[in-house]
């Protein structure tokens, strides 16, 4: 009997599958391997060797081993199936995320033509024998384009029906890249009649489905860029094709070579010199001044030729080297030493440096500005003294830059960066190199919880309250609850820092399960920012104008710009205005995927005044874009009223209102990149930039001394919305963005504009009063049974046809009602808070429960019932500890 082994696949699917080892295959549990799947070829991880074979079921076998020894230690892989467990996630898609290694493996789409495309194919040639064609003679055979003579035959497929057992068949309607003639009895440019036309589809899609049956007819298989380049083929009518089931997809995976290289002009010295040109002797001295060699990317950015270049090489005086490319960490250079402790920090450091070798989970909580970092830095240093590695966290890649520069300074050349701005390539390669032990010290995004770092001692969660951290695609994990439970496995210490803990954290430190850290004081004694409430519904009363900053703002800011101090302005919504409303009918100019209004955007060179036809609306969600029109759509009124202020049109009133200002903006339009943000901070520190406004992005853990003045504009908007965790994200925002303020010598000032001034989560963040709020906070959750007083998931149910999501809610739900799982409560099925996404519609369930064994083994239920009445796992999204409901 052959030697079997189980495959976990990156597909919607909560099992592994059995496979069959050729001869010479060992792989390994751990390792990659390349299977078949339906049509296709997919990478897959090694879960158990030498299973029973299963009977009855005809095995394929292996396509091919990609390692000879396992990439996921039995550390990593045991993480692995507690997440799937956990998080009800299929164990492939789980093991997916833990190697970023694509760019190490090279998938190619291919598309071949079914037996169910050659009928019909079949049957449209059928049709075209039986009309009259005046350019053909009485066997239908082609006679040419006119004098002219010019035909191409297709090739059908041996045996295919109706085309002619192997034979060749001329295509009188079509030239061999499946073009139209069109010199028929039916008119210029004009169709043949189709046995089958798809009402739904236009004359042009049509065609483009017969272009790619007639590129398809010979039966081979036709790689997707060369069948799209071929017939003019779009994504969707070739996703058309195969729902029809016309044609098939296949893909195939090879290994390829994922090493960076770059290339280095280097100068010859001992190389006679002939006579040369201007241009080459300009290579030459540009080599001859860099010590003898230069990147080619550098001499092409100075404006040399490289066809001069290759002439200087074949002529023996410059030779070409390809090298392994450097990587660049980056970062923005500290301003100070990070290893300066007072005696706070340095009890942190001991708690922490003590605790190292075994499982011990810490809340570091420091009010901000009270040397989190220093202390994160320092405990990687005793760490790494010990001969462990260190894992740390940072919640976006914003606070990357900075992190990644005092890492630099402490650690040089041992630091490895993970997260998504990276390309394939350089993903790959730091993984590797941590794998190796060449970089003990990871930093990075969520994704670096996974980094397969050997003998780590270390897990640091920086702002483990943020959102960031959890993942809001399958699987949806929160890696600060996965970095304790891999702490856990990995018998290391694992601490969770933030001046605003989550109420989840708060609550383990208060039963014990996390041991305590407080650091109560900023570094050297400088004092927290003074908080200005500035009530904007009395501003409203006083001065009968509907403005996006208060006098008080304004006012503190001017005054701030004139000491030559720098301000920060929170306006916590993308673009212009967030919402486009006709005065007239009311109509909502929606987004034509989403149910949600396009935001409107301007040009950075264009002025603050009214819209103008042709400025740009945008759908966050999907990326859909329209031009804002002169008219509303539906009535045809032009009264078109935008509604809300976003950080676009914050930044052009500062313009106005602070002409000399060096106003700088940070959001998602601007920060499209590391290296957009790099610079962008880099400035920012520099002086450069003394005014900023932006989002959310803003807020975190930036450390910029010369910034004494914080503006909070309309952080409250939250609090009206559906979500039970509104107060704590109100207060954990205001708290964090009035943290940027008085970190260096000079004190803060913070300037709070809310319609909310009565809140208890603004007041308590007025205050820095974290003890009051996380009291009053805890109290209503517990009357609740809202987390951490119990658990919740969130099942989401969607289709992109609204019949089948109303069809599959309501029978989840009915079977919730019938099946009544013990300890649980169920809400819903209802329509989501936004009904639509990417032209998806989502209805979805909310469960509650005291016990989490409870709600897993109704959730479990719950899948297995889904199965078993035809609602496909793909349409279904379960979200344990939910963080967004939306």
């Amino acid at each position: 009997m052959p030697v079997c082994c189980e495959v976990a696949l990156p597909v919607p699917l909560d099992r592994v599958f059995t496979y069959a080892v050729g001869e010479g295959q060992l792989p390994l549990r751990g390792a990659r391997v390349v299977v078949p799947f339906r049509n296709e070829k997919l990478i897959g991880v090694v879960t158990a060797v030498g299973v029973p074979t299963p009977k009855d079921v005809e095995l394929r076998a292996l396509e091919a081993v990609l390692d000879s020894e396992p990439l996921l230690s039995e550390q990593l892989l045991s993480l692995a199936e507690w997440m799937a467990q956990y998080y009800l996630a299929p164990l492939g898609e789980v093991l997916r995320g833990m190697l970023p290694l694509m760019a190490e493996v090279r998938r190619t789409v291919y598309y071949r033509i079914t037996d169910l495309g050659r009928d019909v194919l079949a049957d449209c040639l059928d049709e075209i024998s039986e009309v009259s064609h005046p350019f053909a003679d009485e066997t239908g055979e082609w006679m040419g384009h006119g004098e002219s003579g010019n035909s191409q035959a297709s090739k059908a497929r041996p045996g295919a029906p109706g085309i002619g057992g192997g034979s060749e068949v001329s295509y009188p309607f079509a030239d061999g890249t499946g073009e139209w003639m069109g010199h028929s009895a039916f008119g210029a440019g004009k169709r043949p009649p189709e046995k089958k036309r798809q009402g739904k589809l236009s004359a042009e899609e049509q065609d483009l489905e017969h272009r790619v049956m007639l590129k398809l007819a010979s039966g081979e298989a036709v790689r997707v860029s060369t069948l799209r380049t071929a017939t003019g083929a779009t994504l969707q009518v070739l996703a058309s094709l195969l729902r029809k089931k016309w044609i098939a997809r296949e893909t195939a995976a090879v290994e390829r070579d994922a090493r960076r290289t770059e290339r280095f002009a280097l100068l010859i010295p001992e190389a006679r010199m002939p006579a040369l040109t201007e241009k080459q002797q300009a290579i030459l001295a540009e080599l001859a001044a860099c010590g003898g060699e230069l990147p080619l990317a550098e001499l092409r950015a100075r404006d040399l030729p490289s066809s001069t270049l290759q002439t200087l090489v074949r002529r023996g005086l410059v030779r070409i080297d390809e090298r392994p490319a450097a990587f660049r960490l980056g970062g923005l250079q500290p301003v100070a030493a990070p290893f300066l402790l007072n005696e706070p920090q340095t009890e942190a450091l001991a708690s922490i440096a003590t605790a190292l070798g075994g499982f011990h989970p810490f809340l570091l909580h420091g009010v901000t500005g009270s040397g989190k970092t220093a202390v994160y830095l320092a405990a990687m240093q005793r760490a790494l003294d010990r001969g462990f590695a260190s894992i740390l966290l940072v919640p976006e890649i914003g606070l990357t830059p900075q992190t990644a520069g005092l890492l630099d300074q402490a650690f040089g050349q041992r630091v490895a960066l993970l997260h998504s701005a990276l390309t394939p390539e350089e993903r790959s390669e730091q993984w590797r190199r941590i794998r190796s032990g060449d970089a003990p010290i990871v930093v990075g995004t969520r994704s670096a919880i996974f980094a397969p770092a050997p003998n780590l001692g270390l897990i640091l969660v920086d702002e483990e309250h943020d959102q960031s951290y959890k993942q809001e695609e399958t699987p949806r994990y929160n890696a600060r609850d996965v970095a304790v439970m891999r702490a856990k496995l990995a018998g290391a210490v694992v601490v969770l820092g933030s001046a605003t803990p989550s109420l989840e954290t708060w609550q383990n430190s208060l039963l014990g399960k996390y041991a305590r850290i407080e650091i109560r004081e900023r570094v050297m004694n400088r004092p927290l920012p003074e908080v200005e409430l500035i009530d904007m519904r009395r501003e409203f009363q006083e001065t009968a104008k509907d403005e996006l900053f208060s006098r008080a703002l304004v006012t503190q800011t001017r005054e701030a710009l004139e000491r030559g101090e720098q301000a920060l302005i929170l306006l916590n919504r993308r673009g212009y205005s967030f919402a486009v409303i006709c005065r007239a009918c009311g109509e909502k100019l929606e987004c034509q995927n989403c149910a949600i209004s396009l935001t409107h955007h301007k040009p950075p060179a264009e002025d603050a005044g009214p819209a103008r036809e042709g400025q740009r609306l945008e759908c966050h969600y999907c990326g859909f874009r329209r031009t804002v029109p002169a008219r509303c759509p539906k009535c045809d009124s032009e009264h078109l009223y935008y509604l809300g202020a976003g950080s676009e049109q914050g930044e052009a009133r500062l313009g106005e209102i602070f002409p000399t200002a060096r106003i700088g903006r940070m959001d998602r339009d601007t920060v499209r990149g590391r290296h957009d943000l790099e610079r962008l901070l880099a400035r920012l520190h520099s002086g450069e930039i003394n005014l900023l406004v932006g989002t959310q992005m803003i807020a975190k853990g930036h450390d910029i001394h010369g910034i004494t003045l914080v503006g909070v504009v309309g952080c409250d908007h939250s609090l009206s919305m559906p979500d039970f965790r509104a107060a704590e994200r109100v207060f954990q925002l205001m708290t964090q963005v009035s943290g940027r303020a008085g970190r260096g010598d000079l004190p803060g000032r913070v300037v709070v504009q809310t319609y909310y001034p009565d809140h208890y989560a603004i007041l308590a963040a007025s205050k820095h009063d974290y003890q009051s709020f996380v009291d009053r906070e805890l109290k209503y959750r517990r009357w609740l049974h809202y987390p951490p007083f119990g658990v919740l998931a969130n099942v989401l149910v969607q289709s992109q046809k609204l019949e089948e999501a109303v069809a599959w809610s309501g029978e989840i739900g009915k079977w919730f009602q019938k099946a009544a799982p013990e300890g649980v409560r169920v809400l819903g099925p209802c329509t989501a808070p936004i009904a639509r996404i990417k032209g998806t519609y989502r209805f979805h369930l909310i469960l509650k429960a005291a016990s989490r064994k409870a709600l897993n083994a109704a959730l479990r239920a719950m899948l297995a019932h889904a199965d078993a009445a035809g609602v496909p796992r793909r349409n279904l999204v379960v979200d344990v500890d939910a963080l967004r409901l939306m």
